[in-house]
Parts: C-alpha cells; sequence; structure tokens
C-alpha cells in the first residue's frame, strides 16, 4: 500500500517494523523485512520516497535526478533478491573520457578501462596490470560487504567463514600478493599509482575516484580504500563498471519501491517522525510531528545516525560517551552538485558522439587533484576543481524539452564550511566552474538556460543530511566496518534495544548499492542482538 498523502492517526500496535526514511536503504531495508514476513511500515516526511535519489525540476521543463547520476556500485545479490530491474541503457557499462585540456581524450571502455583509447599500448598494459591488482585487492574486501562487521569480543560462525575466505584467497593467489595486499591496502593512491603508470590523465582519474566525496587528497594516506570502494561495484559480472538504468536515474526509487509494495509494505510519505519512543534503554515505536503515536517493537532508522541519536531519541537514553562518539562523526561535506539546463546538447571537445553517453571526468593529473584538495583543508574551495560530468537527458528524455539537454557534474572540493560564507562563495564557484566547462566544451556558457549548484549547505537543507555528505559520514579507516558509525553501533544493532541503523552511516557506507538496508533487515530476522 503506498500514499503520498499524509495520514490518519494511527495508534494501534499493528506494525512488527517501522523503517524511518524512504531513501533506496529504507526501501530495501522495508522489503527485505516484508519478505521475511514481517508487517512493515515505512515513513518518510518527504512528499514521495528516494531520498538523496530523489529527482526534482530546478529550471521550468529541466529535471535533476538527484544527488547520484550513475550506478556503480548496485549490489548483484541485492538485486537478485529484492527483484529489481535495474539493468543498463545499453551495452554493459558506460565508457569513462578523462579530459586534460591538451591531450586527445583518454576512453575507458568495458568495467574500468578493460581496453583505452588515446594511450600508448605500453601504458594499457601497465594499466592493465594495475587494474587486475586493484579489482582482485577489491574482490577480498568485498567479502566483508554483505554482513555486518565482526564485533570484537563477539566473533562468530560467519565472520570466521568470511575471514577464513578472505584468507583462503590470499593464499591461493600466493605469498607475493598476500604480501602486496597487505602492504598496499592503507597505502595512498599517488604511490601506487606513480608505481605503474607514466600518463597522467589515467593518475589523474585513479586520484579522483579515489577521492570523490572523502575529505582526503590522492597523497592522503589510506585514499587507497577509496579506489577499493568503487571497485567492489560491478556490472555484469565485471568489477568496476558503472551504468545508467533503462530509463535513466528516474528508473532507480521506482524500482526499489516495486520491491517494498511486493513485500505489502506500508508507505507513508508527507509523515515526519518527530521522536523514537525508548524508555529504560527499550524502543517501542515513534511519535509523529502531528502526535500520534505508532507503537512497534522494531524501529529501523535509515536516515543519518546524527538525526537518529541527536534530535529523534531522548538523550537521556544513550550514555555520554556514546553521544559524543556519535556527535564526533565526520560528516562534513566536500563536493558541489551542478546541474545545467542547457538549449542544446554541449560538444567536449575530442568527443565522439557516442562518448558524450559515458562519464566525463576532467582531472588533469595526480598533482591537479591533490592541489584541487589543498583549500579545502582550509575552508576555502578550489580554484581548479576536478569534476565528473554526466549528460542525464541523453539517457531519460524526459529530463528536457526536445532538442535541449541536462548536464551534471559532481565537483569538487566544496567544503560545507567555507570560510567566507556560501551566501558570498556561492556565485563565484560557480563562475570558476562554468568557465571550466567552456574550455572543454567551447560554447556551452551560450546554450545555458539556468544553472543550479547545490553546495554541501544546500545539501544538508534539502535533504535534511547533515553537514552536506551523502555517504552520511566519511569513508575513511576510522568510520569503516567495526567503526561505522562508531563501534557501539557498529553492527546495525545499537545500544538501545529494539532500535537498529541502515542508511549509508551504517557499514558499508554510501552509493547505491542497497546494501546497508538489506544487511540491517538480514541481521533482524536472523534474531541477533549485536
Amino acid at each position: 500500500m503506498t500514499s503520498f498523502d499524509a495520514p490518519a492517526r494511527i495508534t494501534a500496535n499493528a506494525y512488527d517494523a517501522i523503517v524511518i526514511g524512504a531513501g533506496h536503504n529504507g526501501l530495501a531495508a522495508a522489503a527485505k523485512l516484508g519478505k521475511g514476513g514481517r508487517k512493515v511500515l515505512l515513513l518518510e516526511a518527504a512528499s514521495a520516497p528516494g531520498g538523496a535519489v530523489r529527482g526534482r525540476e530546478f529550471a521550468p521543463g529541466f529535471r535533476s535526478a538527484g544527488l547520484a547520476h550513475l550506478v556503480n556500485r548496485l549490489d548483484p545479490e541485492v538485486a537478485c533478491d529484492l527483484g529489481l530491474t535495474l539493468m543498463p541503457k545499453s551495452g554493459p557499462a558506460m565508457p569513462t573520457v578523462v579530459l586534460d585540456g591538451q591531450n586527445e581524450p583518454a576512453v575507458l571502455r568495458g568495467a574500468y578501462g578493460e581496453t583505452i583509447d588515446g594511450i600508448s599500448a605500453s601504458e594499457a598494459e601497465a594499466f592493465g596490470r594495475l587494474r587486475d591488482k586493484l579489482v582482485y585487492q577489491a574482490s577480498i574486501l568485498k567479502r566483508f560487504l554483505r554482513r555486518p562487521p565482526p564485533q570484537l569480543g563477539a566473533i562468530g560462525m560467519g565472520d570466521i567463514s568470511t575471514l577464513a575466505a578472505a584468507g583462503f584467497g590470499l593464499i591461493r593467489k600466493g605469498r607475493a600478493e598476500g604480501r602486496d595486499f597487505l602492504r598496499m591496502l592503507l597505502m595512498n593512491v599517488a604511490d601506487v599509482a606513480d608505481e605503474y603508470l607514466e600518463d597522467d590523465r589515467l593518475k589523474g582519474l585513479l586520484a579522483f575516484d579515489a577521492t570523490l566525496g572523502v575529505h582526503l587528497g590522492p597523497r592522503s594516506p589510506t585514499s587507497l580504500l577509496g579506489l577499493y570502494y568503487r571497485l567492489t561495484g560491478e556490472v555484469e559480472g565485471k568489477a568496476g563498471g558503472q551504468f545508467i538504468p533503462e530509463g535513466g536515474m528516474a528508473a532507480v526509487v521506482p524500482a526499489f519501491l516495486k520491491a517494498a509494495e511486493k513485500t505489502g509494505v506500508t508507505i507513508r510519505c508527507d509523515t515526519r517522525v518527530g521522536r523514537i519512543l525508548a524508555d529504560r534503554g527499550r524502543a517501542s515505536g515513534v511519535v509523529l510531528g502531528d502526535g500520534a503515536e505508532i507503537a512497534a517493537p522494531v524501529i529501523v532508522s535509515a536516515v543519518h545516525p546524527q538525526t537518529t541519536f541527536l534530535r529523534l531519541l531522548d538523550p537521556a537514553e544513550s550514555d555520554t560517551g556514546f553521544l559524543r562518539s556519535i556527535r564526533h562523526i565526520r560528516t562534513a561535506g566536500n563536493v558541489a552538485k551542478l546541474d545545467l539546463a542547457l538549449e542544446r546538447m554541449p560538444n567536449f571537445t575530442g568527443l565522439t558522439g557516442r562518448d558524450h553517453n559515458g562519464r566525463i571526468v576532467i582531472s588533469r593529473s595526480m598533482e591537479h587533484v591533490e592541489t584541487a584538495f589543498n583549500p579545502a583543508k582550509y575552508g576555502e574551495f578550489s580554484p581548479d576543481p576536478v569534476m565528473e560530468i554526466v549528460l542525464p537527458s541523453l539517457a531519460d528524455r524526459t529530463l528536457a524539452p526536445d532538442g535541449a539537454c541536462t548536464l551534471s557534474a559532481l565537483v569538487q572540493y566544496a567544503p560545507y564550511k567555507l570560510k567566507m560564507g556560501w551566501e558570498t562563495g556561492k556565485p563565484a564557484f560557480l563562475k570558476i566552474v562554468l568557465d571550466i566547462l567552456e574550455r572543454h566544451a567551447p560554447g556551452i556558457g551560450r546554450t545555458i538556460i539556468a544553472a543550479d549548484l547545490g553546495t554541501p549547505a544546500d545539501i544538508e537543507t534539502e535533504y535534511d543530511l547533515p553537514g552536506g555528505h551523502w555517504h552520511h559520514g566519511e569513508l575513511q579507516a576510522d568510520q569503516l566496518l567495526i567503526n561505522r558509525p562508531t563501534r557501539a553501533a557498529s553492527g546495525y544493532a545499537t545500544p538501545i534495544d529494539g532500535l537498529y541503523l541502515a542508511s549509508a552511516g551504517a557499514h558499508p557506507g554510501g552509493g547505491i548499492s542497497g546494501l546497508a538496508g538489506w544487511n540491517a533487515a538480514r541481521h533482524i530476522l536472523s534474531g541477533a542482538k549485536r
């Protein structure tokens, strides 16, 4: 049952579980719980489900698909289990085009550069060796994504099995590969790229992909983890690919929504949760914004952990040490989202027509990404940012009028706490970004009908996302696995009995994978306490 109207007052204890937040993880959690036989109520404050994947009109006749403009981490087991029909628009994976403004583009085809145009044969061979090593190492880490992280002092058989499988995978590759994995695990991406590659464009791409969405530069320790994270995704069984679904990104939310509806989940939009009911460490229901109370033995929060514990839950129910750790989750965003309404499709220099359907990355070199990051350390935006660009209306014609086009770009670095303030800084940053686009797509400026730049502060306001961080917290070594979001709440269960976490702020983090919600629901269905 789906209703996008405000619900009537509900007081009866008619549900086995209440899920807060109808983003894709909330929908995944609700669908899995419903499939497991639970009667589920899903509550969403906005007028429609989708969370940060929810589209919106940003200019008359032009729509944005939300924060995400492509899919690169949808877990195939989640998709199969929930019956999600999200297939690529055309071909197995969209290409990645790297522009530096001087040389011809480097075009990676297949799953993260199975073949590459525009580089030498020797460099393609070197990239292939590095790609194979990184994909293999990411596959070791991927084993830990589909289950709760191991709990120190309470290692179960499932944890032992996963650890054993990871160890066997290393042993099977030989002692040298095992040593190399341990050596590289916490390295920075710049040093690894320098070991294998000469082409600055390829180094710049690896640097960009490793640091997109996190407060790190390519020479920051552990920055390689971001690249591993990206390479855990797959398209048609091949790691590292990205795609736009049939029908565009607008097809993502309906697919998850259909999965939830199919299992009998009741979905209420325009229904803000004002408070999570808890007494003496036990959750028992929610209070809605209109004062209505709904009781349920299980509450699943698919919103930001800070929203859950600092706004929805009475602080008296949590100890001060736990609340301190929640307050100190690093969740300040560093990426701006640009949507352009264009009179016609732009032409990027050196690209063929079909490659405009791919992912376009402006990143000249490793040094370009590093110097773009440096100002963000001091609360300033980059005067020479790096960015990822997609033309969404090429995959979904409903996003723009006939003959017109939309452009979506993720631009970094743009710190949440801008020293000069975003009210002053936004026009200046927008001009910088548009000037860069003009250099790579001459004439694009004359075709702009409207420009909408969403800073991390804007993202926080629009999506009720503390810090404007789309991963609900940094994806760094101290905020992953047993530390996500904090050690006392790292396995979906929390110190409050009956309250579980299922957003990107929980393991394994952000991206359109569905894993955080799906894993949380499986944990609940298993009956495990922790």
